[in-house]
């Protein structure tokens, strides 16, 4: 039997890269799915397209998720649709990389908008319907190195990420009791597509640097598919008693 089936997920970031292959991931096991994105575009629509060829009943829908009047409105719309949401998986995230002297004041605040922020936004809206229906529920992040230790050019990212796992466990402090769990999936070294090529100057749109990949245990990146099998994990229950925890899924990296 699929792990997800009858189970419904929102996934915030599911246009590209790990958000796409936690959707389709999610839908060959049997999840319908409420795919959010910021902006309109064929992304989107196209992860929607490849997720109902796999069984899934699925909804894409427009959302800022830095905004919680945005949130909201989109919370309401998939909640109306399916009536359902049993799975929260936030993979918005803002990475530049800048000097500390360089990081504006509106830098920052944005940065911890979406880092942090949406995580809070999202369960906020979330977590009532879960509750009432009495049925439990698997709140996902995703984080990174950064919630575990720093480099040169990572203070933002280093604060909200570190701010992003403190959030997961005080949620999973506060929602147990209604047997929703809530995990970080911490992340390195991913084989993405860059679309914001000026956050980092010293590659921007290239592969890793032989800087980056020093220190991995298995000398290789990591691929979106294998960032969605631990999602998968975390949202099924086969993770029923794993809660507050930070998973790493970062190839060794970091030890």
């Amino acid at each position: 039997m699929p792990h997800l089936e009858g189970k419904t997920a929102l996934i915030a970031g599911a246009g590209r890269n790990n958000g796409r292959a936690i959707a389709i991931a999610f839908a060959r096991e049997g999840a319908d799915l409420i795919l959010v994105a910021r902006e309109k575009g064929d992304d989107l629509e196209r992860v929607s397209s490849e997720c109902r060829k796999l069984g899934a009943k699925t909804i894409p829908l427009l959302a800022d998720v830095s905004d919680h009047e945005q949130v909201n409105r989109m919370v309401r719309q998939g909640l109306d649709h399916f009536g359902q949401v049993d799975v929260l998986v936030n993979v918005a995230g803002r990475r530049p990389h800048q000097d500390f002297w360089d990081i504006s004041y509106e830098e920052w605040h944005r940065v911890f908008e979406v880092n942090l922020h949406s995580t809070f936004y999202l369960a906020k809206a979330l977590a009532p319907s879960m509750i009432k229906r009495g049925k439990g529920g698997s709140i996902i992040a995703l984080g990174g190195l950064a919630s575990l230790t720093s480099m040169p050019q990572r203070a933002h990212v280093t604060a909200s990420k570190t701010g992003l796992y403190g959030l997961i466990k005080s949620l999973a402090l506060e929602l147990g009791p209604y047997n929703i769990r809530a995990n970080l999936i911490a992340l390195s070294l991913i084989e993405n597509v860059r679309v914001n090529p000026e956050w980092y100057p010293e590659k921007g749109a290239g592969e890793h640097t032989a800087r980056e990949m020093a220190g991995c245990a298995l000398q290789r990146t990591g691929r979106p598919e294998e960032v969605a099998n631990v999602a998968v994990y975390l949202a099924s229950d086969q993770s029923s008693y794993v809660t507050g925890d930070r998973v790493l899924c970062t190839g060794g990296k970091g030890m």
